[in-house]
């Protein structure tokens, strides 16, 4: 499969934003205080990991299709309200808040990059990861409103 420059532009650019999310959730699991947002922090990583290896190979030449189901949907927060301190549940809503602020700006990076495709097969599959990246942000959103965090 051959790629436009500006398809490549793109890829490039997402594979830059999967790289950032993934360092960003590795530093907040090991930051974090309540032991279910570092898991929280540590499933979504391991999504995004997934995430910047299908980039890769279509950067490489490959035409990645995806199931038409997001993994991540069924995937749901079950922990209980926190009992972390007030400072440390005010450095965790810091995290969350960024975490969340990220994933709307990948979210748009890949509504805009599903348009510019050529490859139907490329448009799913981009349109498969944006709508993981929306259930982090989903993900998050629980977490914060279950902890009074989201205002």
């Amino acid at each position: 499969m051959t790629l436009s420059q500006k398809e490549h532009s793109l890829l490039t650019d997402l594979k830059s934003q999967e790289q950032l999310c993934i360092e960003k959730y590795g530093k907040y699991e090991s930051e974090a205080k309540d032991p279910c947002l570092k898991s929280l922090f540590s499933s979504i990583k391991s999504t995004e990991e997934g995430h910047l290896s299908t980039i890769s190979r279509i950067i490489s030449g490959e035409e990645v299709s995806m199931p038409s189901a997001p993994s991540a949907v069924s995937q749901k927060l079950e922990c209980q309200m926190s009992q972390v301190s007030e400072g440390d549940k005010k450095s965790d809503a810091f995290l969350c808040k960024d975490a969340l602020s990220m994933e709307k700006h990948v979210s748009s990076v890949y509504d805009t990059c599903i348009f510019e495709f050529r490859s139907p097969v490329l448009r799913d599959t981009l349109s498969h990861i944006q709508k993981e990246e929306q259930n982090h942000g989903e993900q998050l959103y629980e977490y914060m409103s279950k902890n009074n965090m989201y205002s």
